[in-house]
C-alpha cells in the first residue's frame, strides 16, 4: 500500500506493506489498505476513519492514497549499526589472530636464535678447554731423597698440637702421663666426665666456686658452653691458653711433673645476677677485699691457695700499642726484670694497697672479668701464691 508518513510538518507518500508500517513505525496491527489511519507515536492514541472522512477532515480531497500519520520509533545506537559493528567485530578479529601469529613466530624465532648461539658458545669454550689440556706440560717428579722421619713424641709434661700448616707446637699438658703424679680424687671424678678439666676455683663465703676448663686448640670453646659442652650464656671458667697450669706437686717439686708458669690467668663472665665473676665487681672496695682475701685453686694434683696483692681497672688494647701495660700478656718470667715490670704495674694501678708483696720467684693467679667503665674495659684482681 502507499501511504503518507509525516516528518517534521511535511508528508511523503512511499510504499510501504502493513507489516513495515508496524515494524518501523510501531503501528497498530489494524492499519491496512482500506482504511486511513491517524496515529501519533508519542501520545499512543489513534483512530481509524474511513478515507473520505479523513480526507475531508484534513481538506485533502484529491489525495488518492489511504493516509497513515506515523511518527517514526526511536531506535538505539547499536540496533541502528548492529550490522556494522559485526563486520567491524569479524575484521578486528582476522587482525589481531594475524597480529599473534606474527608474535608468536618472532618468539620462535629469539628462541632458536639465542639457543643456537649458546651452543655455539658452549661448544668453543670446550674446545679452549680441551686445547688447554693439551699444552699443560707433566710436571717433572721431584728428586726424592731418603730422610730420617722426625721424632715428633713429645717430651713428658708436653703434648703435641697439630695445626693446619702442618706445625707442631709442643704445649705442657694438664693430661695425665704415665709420669705424672696421681690426680686428686676429686678432680680425677671431674677429669673423667670431661677431660678438658684443668682446675676448680674458689672463694670462701661468694658465689665463686666453678669449675676451669682449658682448650688450646680453641681457647673460647667454653665461652658459651657448659661443662658438658651444651649451650650456656654463662659459660665455664676459662683458664688462658698459654696459662701452663702444671702436673705434680709442689712438695716434690714438680719433679713428678711440671711446674706451672708465673702467672696463670682465668677469665669469666660479668653476670647481672652475680654468678661467674659477676661479685668481683665488689672487690672495688677495700673492706671487700679484707673479708675475701684468699683465693683458691685446685690443679688437677694439689690444692693452691693465692693472697690478693693487687686490684685495678683496664682495658684490651689494640695489639699494636706497645706504650701501655698488657697484663694479659703476661705468664713467665725468666728475668726479674720481666717479674719486675708485671708486678710494679699491678701495683701501680691498684685502686688500694693491700699490704700484700711478692718478689721474683713468686707465683701469680689473675682472675680477668668484663667492666664497664671504658670501651673493652676488665676489671683485674691479683693474688700471690701463699701454699
Amino acid at each position: 500500500m502507499k501511504v503518507r508518513i509525516k516528518k517534521k510538518n511535511k508528508y511523503d507518500v512511499v510504499e510501504l506493506n502493513s507489516e513495515d508500517i508496524r515494524r518501523d513505525y510501531n503501528a497498530p496491527r489494524n492499519l491496512d489498505s482500506g482504511r486511513a489511519y491517524n496515529y501519533d507515536y508519542q501520545s499512543g492514541m489513534g483512530n481509524t476513519k474511513s478515507s473520505e472522512t479523513y480526507a475531508d477532515r484534513r481538506g485533502l480531497y484529491d489525495n488518492p492514497y489511504p493516509v497513515a500519520v506515523l511518527t517514526p520509533q526511536k531506535v538505539t545506537f547499536a540496533e541502528k549499526h548492529a550490522e556494522d559493528i559485526n563486520e567491524w567485530g569479524s575484521t578486528a578479529f582476522v587482525m589481531l589472530l594475524i597480529i599473534a601469529i606474527f608474535m608468536g613466530a618472532g618468539i620462535k624465532y629469539r628462541t632458536d636464535f639465542m639457543r643456537k648461539q649458546y651452543e655455539a658458545e658452549r661448544a668453543r669454550l670446550a674446545e679452549i678447554k680441551e686445547q688447554e689440556k693439551l699444552v699443560i706440560e707433566t710436571p717433572e717428579e721431584p728428586e726424592i731423597t731418603e730422610e730420617e722421619p722426625e721424632d715428633t713424641t713429645p717430651e713428658p709434661g708436653f703434648k703435641a698440637v697439630y695445626r693446619e700448616d702442618g706445625v707442631i707446637d709442643l704445649l705442657k699438658s694438664h693430661v695425665q702421663t704415665m709420669d705424672d703424679a696421681p690426680m686428686t680424687s676429686e678432680m680425677q671424678e671431674l677429669y673423667d666426665m670431661n677431660p678438658d678439666t684443668i682446675g676448680w676455683l674458689s672463694i670462701d663465703d661468694t658465689v665463686i666456686d666453678y669449675v676451669v676448663m682449658q682448650t688450646p686448640e680453641d681457647e673460647e670453646y667454653y665461652l658459651d658452653r657448659d661443662f658438658q659442652g651444651n649451650y650456656s650464656a654463662y659459660g665455664c671458667l676459662l683458664a688462658d691458653t698459654d696459662s701452663q697450669i702444671g702436673s705434680g706437686t709442689e712438695e716434690n717439686n714438680y719433679a713428678d711433673g711440671s711446674i706451672p708458669c708465673t702467672n696463670i690467668i682465668i677469665h669469666g663472665h660479668n653476670m647481672r645476677n652475680g654468678s661467674m665473676f659477676g661479685d668481683l665487681d665488689l672487690y672495688r672496695k677495700q673492706d671487700y677485699e679484707k673479708e675475701h682475701s684468699i683465693i683458691k685453686f685446685s690443679s688437677l694434683y694439689e690444692e693452691r691457695e693465692y693472697e690478693i696483692c693487687a686490684v685495678f681497672l683496664s682495658q684490651v688494647y689494640e695489639k699494636t700499642r706497645t706504650d701501655v701495660f698488657k697484663y694479659y700478656k703476661f705468664f713467665q718470667a725468666d728475668t726479674e726484670e720481666e717479674f719486675d715490670d708485671f708486678y710494679n704495674n699491678i701495683k701501680k694501678l691498684s685502686l688500694y694497697d693491700t699490704g700484700v708483696t711478692a718478689e721474683f720467684g713468686d707465683e701469680f693467679i689473675t682472675l680477668s672479668v668484663c667492666a664497664y667503665h671504658t670501651e673493652n674495659g676488665r676489671l683485674v684482681v691479683v693474688g700471690k701464691r701463699v701454699k
